[in-house]
């Protein structure tokens, strides 16, 4: 079987040479096995979330469908091992019959379990560290078929690196995850003068569990979230089904489309766009299951980069793109989104040793965003930024290197691990450079 595949956003696409759905680890090991003989390289996709190419598989891809299941659940411990391919959005009620939830999520729930973790998937709220902070062992296929779990106890070295891996390091099958008491968040979203919010910001992020904003270009407003963590048995006031329909189906999706493709015949009508659905989305205040207020439903197809600034400069930098916005023009159709996340000691994690502030960046996937997301990238870049993974952005290795300090320490573990590269790809290539051994080429078909 081999289908074309393609991501989310349309900005990856390619038509593997083999296509394999193994349900459990022995068949994982026995699928990376024949391929490595048959000189294939190995991907294991997720659900297709990434906007770089790192699911990209010319090779053998590994689809994680079957491989799904919660395996084991100690409510006590609040331990649940759970198969790689599993999606968030799948695993949440799971948790929830255990009355358990995720520690944190990210503004999406579409994505596996592995794909999440890969990638560094994170939410908002400076106490709260990424999805990867919530593992606590790992199953994975090796690049010669072996499996290995490790933990920070059973191989730390290869635990410290496989948590955020971009897939370099073998093929994720089981996840060993530490979840909390089941929790409700009260959630009030409110607009706010953007001046306001950027004086503000450290009040406004310490006197929260989660905050976060979004800021749309041409407008000087800023759409804030503010949650606060109550008990699980705390009394639920959700969002109605018709407020719901019309700030999530009508004004951010449905509507927010048409408006687009009219903008992109006549760009000049973007900035009143932009200004039009700051204006229309409502002021909320409810109180839900977590799951049920982090995640939002995406239907707008868009191009998105994003990178994670030092805490302390975020103020300078967003008034930096405000200024450039400001001063030339550029019509950008989709807000900036900020988030902040705590530090961390995962070699590849983009808060490795410091907290950060995440600034992610967008455009209308049918609008030109080249010259955007550079500008973006130069003055988030010049901050010291550092880019997510699973995000568009143009650093290759040597740029990597000078930003990550344990960047060569996890080079050179992917070097031990699989020398030839049979878990590279072109993104890998330019993000981590080839490894030892590889000396041929990862992509045989990518038109």
């Amino acid at each position: 079987m081999s289908t074309r595949w393609r991501n989310w956003a349309g900005t990856e696409e390619v038509t593997p040479a083999r296509v394999a759905t193994p349900a459990t680890t022995d068949e994982v090991a026995a699928a990376v096995k024949t391929a490595v003989t048959d000189g294939l390289t190995v991907r294991a996709i997720g659900s297709g979330h990434s906007f770089t190419g790192a699911a990209v598989a010319p090779g053998l891809q590994i689809r994680p469908d079957r491989l799904h299941g919660v395996l084991a659940v100690d409510a006590d411990s609040g331990l649940v091992t759970v198969g790689a391919g599993l999606p968030l959005h799948r695993l949440n009620p799971m948790l929830a019959q255990h009355g358990l939830a995720m520690e944190i999520l990210g503004d999406i729930d579409r994505q596996t379990v592995a794909g999440a973790v890969s990638t560094g998937t994170h939410g908002s709220g400076e106490r709260f560290r990424s999805i990867s902070n919530q593992i606590r062992a790992l199953e994975l296929v090796l690049a010669d078929g072996s499996v290995v779990t490790c933990s920070r106890e059973e191989r730390p070295e290869l635990f410290e690196a496989a948590r955020v891996s971009i897939g370099a390091l073998g093929v994720i099958t089981k996840v060993t995850l530490q979840c909390v008491p089941l929790y409700a968040l009260r959630a009030v979203d409110a607009p706010m003068p953007l001046d306001e919010t950027l004086d503000g910001l450290d009040e406004l992020v310490a006197g929260n569990d989660h905050f976060e904003f979004f800021w749309f270009p041409h407008t000087t407003t800023a759409l804030t979230r503010r949650f606060q963590r109550l008990p699980g048995d705390a009394e639920l006031n959700p969002m109605s089904t018709l407020a719901r329909t019309l700030d999530d189906k009508i004004v951010t999706n449905i509507g927010f489309e048409a408006m687009l493709r009219l903008g992109t015949r006549f760009p000049g009508l973007v900035p009143g766009i932009t200004r039009f659905v700051t204006r229309a989305v409502s002021s909320r205040d409810f109180t839900d299951l977590a799951p049920n207020v982090f995640a939002s439903h995406r239907d707008v197809r868009f191009r998105e980069g994003e990178y994670a600034v030092p805490r302390a400069v975020i103020g300078d930098v967003l008034r930096e793109l405000r200024q450039w916005v400001d001063t030339h023009d550029e019509k950008v159709s989709f807000p900036f989104e900020v988030r902040f996340v705590k530090s961390d000691d995962i070699w590849l994690s983009p808060a490795y040793d410091r907290d950060v502030a995440y600034v992610a960046f967008h455009q209308y996937h049918r609008m030109p965003h080249e010259r955007w997301f550079s500008v973006c990238e130069d003055i988030l870049g010049a901050a010291d930024g550092r880019p997510h993974w699973g995000k568009m952005h143009r650093l290759t290795a040597a740029d990597l290197a000078e930003r990550y300090p344990r960047f060569g320490d996890f080079t050179a573990l992917r070097d031990e691990l699989d020398p030839a590269g049979v878990f590279a790809n072109p993104y890998l290539d330019q993000v981590l450079g080839h490894t030892l051994h590889q000396t041929s080429p990862t992509v045989t078909d990518l038109q």
